[in-house]
């Protein structure tokens, strides 16, 4: 789960750089087609992103220390990776406004935050092997 996540993690990098310079391609600008597309983007990408990171962080060597996880330790995992991604994405939200080609949108930032929580709760819930 560790590769899933930083590829997706690069992926996503990506595509923030190729919004900014102007250049995505029309199979990602299409969600903006119809109506709140980029805020389903927002939401899928950023739930996945944190899905992908917590499910790596829980099963990782770290916490193989323990026979089981606590709640409160799979808990503070879980918050703790999504309040840095929180600031990271505010970040790059505010950022948008320095890049002509971008627009700062609180709606978009709401509708990130929204697929970090459910990104989270998935993680958080499913079941270790």
């Amino acid at each position: 789960m560790k590769y899933i996540s930083a590829l997706f993690f690069v992926f996503i990098i990506a595509v923030i750089i190729l919004a900014d310079t102007g250049s995505l391609p029309r199979s990602i600008t299409a969600l903006y087609d119809f109506p709140n597309g980029d805020k389903l983007g927002h939401f899928v990408l950023y739930g996945l992103l944190n899905c992908f990171i917590t499910i790596a962080f829980l099963s990782s060597h770290l916490s193989k220390h323990f026979d089981a996880l606590s709640a409160a330790s799979r808990g503070w995992v879980t918050l703790s990776i999504g309040l840095t991604l929180a600031l990271l994405i505010a970040l790059e939200e505010y950022s948008q406004k320095f890049f002509s080609t971008r627009t700062f949108d609180l709606i978009d930032l709401f509708a990130s935050y929204l697929g970090l929580l459910a990104g989270g709760w998935v993680a958080y819930h499913m079941k270790r092997p």
